[in-house]
C-alpha cells in the first residue's frame, strides 16, 4: 500500500479509539443528566411534565449517541487486518455502520411500541399519587369530575368541555386548602388569543376552491371560542393528491364488583381510535358519561390537526 493509504488508515484508527469512548460517554452523561433532574425534581406535577415532554427526547438522544459509539468501536476491530489489505476497510466500514444502525433502530422501535406503556403508567403514578398540603402536611383528596367544578371558573369548565384542557383539583378536608394541576387535554384546540383559554376549536370547513389534476384547491377553516366566542378563520391550500383517512372505534369496558351494590360497577372507559394510517390514539375515562360525550364530539380531522 502507498505511504498515503498508511497515514490515513493510521489517522482514521486514531479517531475511532478517541470517539469511541466521547460517544459512549456522551450517551451515558445524557443519561445520567437525565436520572439526575428527574430524581431532583420535587413536586409530582413538574414529574409528570418532565417526563410527558422531555425524556422521550434524552432517550433517544442517550441511543443515539450509544449508537455512534458503536459503530466507531466495530471501525477499530481486526486493524492488523488494514496491512494486507485494504479491502478490508471497506468491509469494516460497511459491517460496523450495519451494526450502528440496527441497534439506532431497535432502539427507536422501542422508544416508539414499547416506551409510551411504560410511560403512562409512571404518568399514571406521578399524576394520581395523594398530595401532601404544605402548610399543614395533610394527605389531600382528589376530586371527582363532577365535584371539581365548584373549584373552576367558567373558563376552565369551558376548557375541559372541549377536552382541549384537563384539571385536577386536589382538596385538604380539614383545612379547606384547594391546589388545581393544569394537564393537556385528549384533543388539540388551540389557545384563544382574546380570552387566554385553549377553547379555540374548528367549528366548520368551507372549500372556496376545488382541487384539480392541474392546480391545488383552497379551503376556508373557521374557528370559534366557546368560552368568549371569538371567531377566526384560516386559508390551507389542499394538495393536488389527497387520501382520506379511515377509522374505526372500539371500546373496552372494566368492571369490578362492589360490596355496597348487588352488581358490578364501571372504573374506567378506554377508547381506542385506530387509524388507516396504522396509527392508535389511546383515551381513558372515569365513567360512560365521559365516553360518550366525547364520542359524539370526536372528529379526526381536530385531534390530527397541528394549527400554528
Amino acid at each position: 500500500m502507498s505511504e498515503s493509504i498508511v497515514n490515513f488508515l493510521s489517522t482514521w484508527g486514531t479517531a475511532m479509539y478517541i470517539l469511541s469512548p466521547v460517544f459512549l460517554g456522551i450517551g451515558i452523561i445524557i443519561f445520567t443528566y437525565y436520572k439526575i433532574k428527574l430524581a431532583s425534581t420535587k413536586t409530582f406535577k413538574d414529574k409528570y411534565d418532565l417526563v410527558s415532554k422531555k425524556e422521550y427526547g434524552f432517550l433517544l438522544s442517550a441511543h443515539f449517541s450509544i449508537a455512534a459509539a458503536i459503530f466507531f468501536i466495530c471501525n477499530t476491530y481486526e486493524a492488523e487486518g488494514l496491512n494486507h489489505s485494504f479491502l478490508w476497510f471497506w468491509i469494516r466500514l460497511f459491517i460496523s455502520l450495519c451494526i450502528g444502525v440496527l441497534y439506532g433502530y431497535v432502539a427507536l422501535l422501542m422508544l416508539k411500541f414499547y416506551y409510551p406503556t411504560q410511560q403512562a403508567k409512571r404518568l399514571k403514578v406521578y399524576r394520581y399519587e395523594p398530595r401532601v398540603n404544605p402548610k399543614t402536611g395533610n394527605t389531600m383528596k382528589l376530586l371527582s369530575e363532577e365535584e371539581e367544578d365548584a373549584y373552576l371558573d367558567e373558563g376552565m369548565q369551558a376548557e375541559e368541555d372541549v377536552f382541549s384542557v384537563d384539571y385536577d383539583v386536589w382538596i385538604d378536608v380539614e383545612t379547606g386548602d384547594t391546589h388545581i394541576e393544569k394537564y393537556e387535554g385528549r384533543l388539540h384546540a388551540m389557545e384563544c388569543d382574546r380570552c387566554g383559554f385553549q377553547t379555540l376549536r374548528l367549528e366548520k370547513e368551507e372549500i372556496t376552491q376545488e382541487v384539480t389534476e392541474n392546480q391545488e384547491g383552497e379551503l376556508i377553516k373557521h374557528y370559534k371560542c366557546s368560552y368568549c366566542k371569538r371567531i377566526k378563520r384560516r386559508t390551507v391550500k389542499l394538495s393536488k393528491q389527497k387520501s382520506a383517512s379511515d377509522f374505526k372505534l372500539t371500546e373496552t369496558t372494566q368492571f369490578v364488583e362492589d360490596p355496597l351494590n348487588d352488581g358490578p360497577r364501571v372504573v374506567l372507559v378506554k377508547v381506542d381510535i385506530h387509524t388507516s394510517g396504522g396509527e392508535i390514539k389511546n383515551f381513558e375515562f372515569q365513567n360512560v358519561n365521559e365516553a360518550q360525550k366525547f364520542l359524539k364530539e370526536f372528529d379526526l380531522s381536530k385531534l390530527e390537526e397541528d394549527v400554528v
